[in-house]
């Protein structure tokens, strides 16, 4: 099944993250408590999401042990590929989503994480998506692609 298995939010750029079993998704705003919550923030930046799967690939190929929270992405998930997901809609538990764009690695991951980040994760690093009808998302919610 794919799920979220984890939720990741900061109360400002570059702030510790915190972990939270639930949140309130805004449609065109973002998750509520986030740093990147805006009303009328642009699509992209809405909703961050990276898969489990490749955090445990980044320390089996690169030797880089990134905790969920870590990759700075807001859900954590497991059992989903993200990248086809650019472009489709999708679901979080109640919530619908679109993918917007593959959300790579940059300078300020690399500067609060570990050298070496931003190359071992190009094209690895999550999806960015755009939160289309807002509801509560939480741990453990099942993940559902709409778009064939």
């Amino acid at each position: 099944m794919a799920e979220v298995i984890s939720i990741h939010l900061a109360a400002e750029i570059a702030a510790p993250v915190f972990a939270v079993e639930s949140v309130e998704a805004v449609a065109g705003a973002g998750l509520r408590g986030d740093r990147k919550f805006q009303p009328g923030a642009p699509p992209e930046k809405h909703l961050t999401l990276i898969e489990s799967e490749e955090l445990e690939q980044l320390a089996a190929e690169h030797g880089i042990e990134l905790a969920p929270g870590e990759s700075r992405r807001q859900l954590t998930t497991r059992g989903v590929r993200l990248n086809p997901l650019v472009g489709k809609r999708f679901k979080v538990g109640d919530v619908e989503c679109r993918g917007i764009e593959l959300c790579e690695p940059c300078a300020h991951l690399q500067s609060l994480t570990y050298p070496g980040i931003m190359r071992a994760l190009v094209h690895k690093a999550g999806l960015n998506a755009e939160i289309i009808s807002g509801g509560e998302i939480s741990v453990g919610d099942e993940i559902a692609v709409l778009d064939d």
